[in-house]
């Protein structure tokens, strides 16, 4: 229900293997077409991130009393959990028209002076991936949030002329997966940050019974839970998983998704009920079998699994960490207790400590 639909990262943010995985947070071209109907239009509709959707109601709102634009907006977290979403929401909240595009997309100065000069007053410019602009249009981008002015350079070398371009007031709404990336510069001109969290259970429930009433499936509060809880806090993935349960549902039942018919489907694709896929019990079970729950290093753990390096540190361990499954250290990545239990192994006596100390995780 809340989500994004993104630019797709390049390699050296977000592998290819998460594209095509159920768990995966990227959104390809059809759920960019299904996130397009399932989007809220309007903040009362907007399910989770209570925090920033009251501070951001309080900002729309008071820019309207004043008649004046919003302020800049800065929206942070990680993908899916809704800030394309949030930023069609502003526009509509202000009346104003929206331009879409990404950091990517801006490689000069002049791309970015192409898209100010023909904003109107008052739109809201969405900037997806703002941390990967270029640094020309960057420093282009400073003075166009605070003076609502561009200078144009017309020519080269000594003989370059700068022209200035007055803008409309506009509200800038960008969007990053990594807000440690910008330069204090760009994030200090923003009026508003927003950090988006992940999502519990109990309100990815409330998505995926939403998202059901408007793809017209009968699903029950137990099969509505139990695709939340593989969920993984993400909207997006909630939506996904949904979409599969409803096809395995209208194939091999009657069509109403329960919770033995949502654990059913998420068995034939892989997904265990910690929202786990292929990959990532691959890796953890690589981690405790052959190398005893570690510590063992990352290039080696991938020559185990027969992923590339960048596939385990990217794409899986980011979930298995924030999950408590798997831990980075400074000697290797080590299984923690709970990996153990997840699988069903008794772990070694040397995966605690030996010699009567006490191990990494003080068993």
């Amino acid at each position: 229900m809340n989500w994004d639909d993104s630019t797709p990262a390049p390699a050296d943010e977000a592998p290819d293997a998460d594209d095509a995985r159920l768990v995966g947070s990227s959104a390809d071209g059809e759920d960019q077409a299904v996130e397009a109907a399932l989007r809220p239009k309007s903040l009362d509709e907007f399910v989770g991130q209570e925090r920033v959707r009251e501070q951001l109601d309080l900002v729309l709102k008071a820019a309207l009393a004043r008649g004046a634009t919003a302020d800049h907006v800065l929206l942070s977290g990680a993908p899916g959990l809704g800030k394309t979403t949030l930023s069609m929401i502003i526009a509509a909240e202000m009346n104003a028209p929206i331009r879409i595009t990404s950091g990517p997309a801006i490689q000069h100065a002049g791309d970015l002076a192409a898209i100010l000069s023909s904003l109107q007053e008052g739109e809201v410019l969405f900037l997806d991936e703002i941390h990967r602009m270029s640094r020309p249009a960057e420093e282009m981008l400073y003075m166009a949030m605070e003076d609502f002015r561009v200078d144009v350079i017309v020519g080269k070398g000594p003989g370059a002329t700068a022209i200035p371009l007055e803008l409309p007031p506009f509200t800038l709404v960008g969007a990053t997966t990594r807000a440690g990336l910008l330069p204090p510069p760009l994030r200090d001109r923003f009026g508003f940050t927003g950090h988006m969290e992940f999502y519990e259970p109990e309100q990815l429930e409330r998505v995926v019974h939403r998202s059901a009433q408007l793809l017209d499936v009968e699903i029950d509060a137990e099969g509505a839970a139990e695709i939340a809880g593989r969920s993984r806090g993400t909207p997006r993935i909630a939506n996904r998983l949904l979409r599969r349960v409803r096809d395995y549902a209208q194939v091999k039942v009657d069509g109403l998704i329960t919770q033995e018919v949502a654990a059913a489907a998420l068995r034939v694709y892989e997904v265990d009920a910690r929202g786990l896929d292929r990959l990532d019990r691959a890796v953890l079970t690589a981690l405790l079998k052959l190398f005893g729950g570690g510590p063992v290093g990352l290039s080696t753990l991938a020559v185990a699994v027969g992923e590339e390096r960048e596939t385990v540190e990217e794409v899986a361990e980011p979930f298995l960490v924030r999950e408590g499954l798997l831990a980075r250290t400074p000697r290797g990545r080590v299984a923690t207790p709970a990996a153990w239990a997840h699988l069903g192994l008794v772990p070694p006596q040397q995966a605690f400590g030996t010699s009567g100390q006490r191990g990494l995780f003080g068993a």
